[in-house]
């Protein structure tokens, strides 16, 4: 499994919005990409993402900016790399249950989903609560 940017930025956005707001209020997108070193443009696309799939809320004005759309415990892991990258494994662009092979490597497609469901197990029962550090998961 390769991390893309994009879905290493969405977490760390995401944990930095747990953490820099645990009464759940909106933090605005610079403070985001400065505290986390996010282009700010490649930022906004990847929160227009979350928002999009339900994971952040946005609110605008002077006192605006993004706040998570549920509690980071009922964030996995899992949901934000879905959101951001669709599918979270992929064997030369198909999803693992939909290659085939024949003769003697008829045996990889199972292999392929085993990693898949490997995968899934451990993102899904990951939370950004999880994630935060010990001083930040009070509120969490």
């Amino acid at each position: 499994m390769q991390i893309s940017a994009r879905s290493d930025y969405a977490l760390r956005a995401l944990i930095a919005t747990a953490g820099f707001s645990p009464d759940g209020g909106p933090v605005s997108a610079t403070k985001l990409a400065e505290a986390q070193a996010i282009p700010l443009g490649f930022l906004h696309d990847i929160m227009s993402d979350l928002r999009r799939a339900g994971l952040l809320t946005s609110q605008r004005g002077t006192d605006g900016g993004y706040a998570l759309a549920r509690p980071p415990s009922q964030i996995t892991v899992g949901d934000v790399l879905r959101a951001i990258n669709g599918a979270l494994s992929t064997v030369r662009g198909l999803p693992p249950d939909k290659v085939d092979y024949h003769g003697v490597a008829s045996g990889l497609p199972e292999l392929w989903m085993t990693l898949h469901e490997a995968i899934a197990e451990v993102v899904d029962r990951t939370t950004l609560a999880d994630l935060l550090p010990v001083q930040y998961r009070t509120n969490a």
